[in-house]
């Protein structure tokens, strides 16, 4: 794809090659190259380690996080019957967060040469090599430090009692939606339920961009239309 006398070298490290896309960058990104091995990313090995991350890293890392939040929820006193709702209310709080992510950040329209740089780092790495197994969940040195904000604003508006199993809830809602996503690109689902959700993901990726921004439910979808 050529662009103001540029070009993109799919052989060299790619994340400050394509913003000199400019313009044309939301073109050149929505047009997927369907293969499971990713490009390089960055001349540095350190650098390209940190975007590399295997899918059952997640729930290793994070769901131990989430059990722990909760049980810190117990500790300071609350009752079985009280915290069951408040990992659900957490789980349903991430699917719009989910959502709202999706459809409004990671699908931002950029032309910028450091716009259009983070998103392709942020989502459009993912739509452009959709099937790299190494760059679909998200990398756990990024989840932890988005974690700290998240947390600060659950706790503004929670109790110190509620705000760990809120937060757990919402961190299992997570690894959920990363663990979901995965298998949806890389398995071969036999239930009507699962092939249902992968095709509604897959036509987000290869049909119509704009929609189906719901990855483990499309109820927001629904909602906002």
């Amino acid at each position: 794809m050529v662009a103001q006398g540029f070009s993109v070298d799919l052989n060299k490290p790619l994340v400050f090659q394509v913003g000199n896309l400019g313009e044309t960058y939301e073109e050149w990104v929505h047009q997927p190259i369907v293969t499971k091995k990713g490009p390089r990313f960055f001349h540095s090995d350190f650098w390209e380690f940190l975007t590399l991350t295997v899918w059952w890293a997640v729930p290793v890392i994070w769901l131990p996080v989430s059990v722990w939040c909760i049980s810190m929820s117990v500790n300071r006193g609350l009752s079985l019957p009280e915290i069951v709702p408040l990992i659900a209310l957490g789980i349903f709080i991430w699917t719009l967060i989910e959502y709202t992510l999706h459809r409004f950040l990671f699908h931002i329209k950029t032309k910028s040469y450091w716009g259009n740089t983070a998103h392709y780092l942020i989502h459009g790495c993912h739509h452009k090599h959709p099937m790299d197994h190494l760059r679909l969940v998200f990398p756990p040195a990024a989840t932890a430090v988005l974690c700290f904000p998240f947390w600060n604003l659950v706790k503004l508006f929670t109790t110190p009692s509620v705000t760990p199993a809120l937060f757990g809830g919402g961190m299992l809602g997570y690894v959920m939606y990363d663990v979901t996503h995965y298998y949806l690109h890389h398995a071969h689902p036999t239930r009507a339920v699962t092939k249902n959700l992968k095709k509604y993901h897959l036509s987000h990726h290869f049909r119509i961009h704009d929609k189906g921004f719901g990855v483990t439910s499309s109820l927001w979808d629904i909602l906002t239309r």
